[in-house]
């Protein structure tokens, strides 16, 4: 499995940025799949996640003001990042649950960093006010 993150970048304060991440060796639509970030000197911190079905998940910090989607022909999951703040800026990685699930457990666990087995190498983003 491979996931290619890519799309960041620099953006003014209230700008918008997406990210995307494309995926080869498995197939976005039968997985669940997670943005996190890592700003300097930090954890690891989940944004947002989508799961088959289409349930969306976000941490309380970007309700509102970011989206994540797929595009199952591309394989591809994105996050739309609007009302960007100075504190958005971090590394941000996309990862995928391996797991093939026929029932759905809580927000915990797509919220949570160890679910998730494979990630990509993390792109850039900078906001500056």
């Amino acid at each position: 499995v491979q996931l290619q993150a890519s799309g960041g970048g620099l953006a003014q304060v209230g700008g918008s940025l997406r990210v995307s991440c494309a995926v080869s060796g498995r197939t976005v639509f039968n997985h669940a799949m997670g943005w996190f970030r890592q700003a300097p000197g930090k954890e690891r911190e989940f944004v947002a996640a989508i799961r088959p079905g289409g349930k969306t998940y976000y941490a309380d910090s970007v309700k509102g003001r970011f989206t994540i989607s797929r595009d199952n022909a591309k394989n591809t999951v994105y996050l739309q990042m609007d009302s960007l703040k100075p504190e958005d800026t971090a590394v941000y990685y996309c990862g995928l649950d391996a797991t093939f699930r026929s029932s759905w457990p809580d927000s915990n666990y797509y919220t949570d960093r160890r679910t998730y087995d494979s990630w990509g190498r993390g792109t850039q983003v900078t906001v500056s006010s």
